[in-house]
């Protein structure tokens, strides 16, 4: 058990019969009244969002988690096949465990969140940025360039995003799997 003092970002532990992480926290000292900590949590199991405040000194149950390296395999369905690089173990991921699933290629690896204590998997997180090949996006028109305009365009995964005009088809890019945001054109 540990207590609010040691509540940090990305920090894991057990709220409402959940495992949450910790997205953003404030220590708040006001002039009157005893202090707390204003958190906003994450759920592993379902990914949403919320608010809570706890008192100060009040006792957190933290969770263990563990990244292991995984590759993605292939997807069927909704599900999502996975092979851990070193015991070459195969698990299942559902589409709502992945964020941004429609960015990853077959062969990818990317990082699988365990309950330590538990040893089940949570969560499968991807790279930051990767790099994608465009296949299919409108021709920008010359001189339309005035503004900081975007068009449409659909990525090797089937992923469509927002680019800049002078992006063309068979351009590779790369892109902020957080944001799903252009971020420039690679180099070969």
């Amino acid at each position: 058990m540990a207590n609010t003092s040691e509540i940090r970002n990305g920090l894991c532990m057990k709220h409402n019969h959940d495992i949450y992480t910790v997205v953003e926290f404030l220590h708040v000292k006001p002039g009157k009244g005893p202090a707390f900590v204003r958190t906003k949590l994450k759920s592993m199991t379902n990914g949403k969002v919320v608010s809570h405040t706890f008192p100060s000194g009040h006792k957190i149950d933290v969770v263990r988690v563990e990244r292991r390296k995984f590759q993605y395999l292939y997807p069927e369905g909704d599900l999502y096949h996975f092979m851990n690089n070193e015991t070459y173990e195969q698990i299942l991921f559902e589409k709502k465990f992945i964020p941004n699933y429609d960015l990853i290629l077959e062969g990818d690896n990317v990082d699988v969140l365990y309950n330590a204590a538990e040893n089940t998997p949570l969560l499968c997180e991807i790279a930051m940025y990767v790099t994608l090949k465009v296949t299919y996006t409108e021709p920008g028109l010359k001189g339309d360039t005035a503004t900081n305009a975007s068009k449409p365009a659909t990525l090797e995964t089937g992923a469509e995003i927002r680019v800049p005009l002078f992006i063309n088809e068979g351009d590779s890019i790369k892109i902020d799997t957080r944001t799903r945001n252009y971020v420039e054109r690679a180099k070969n």
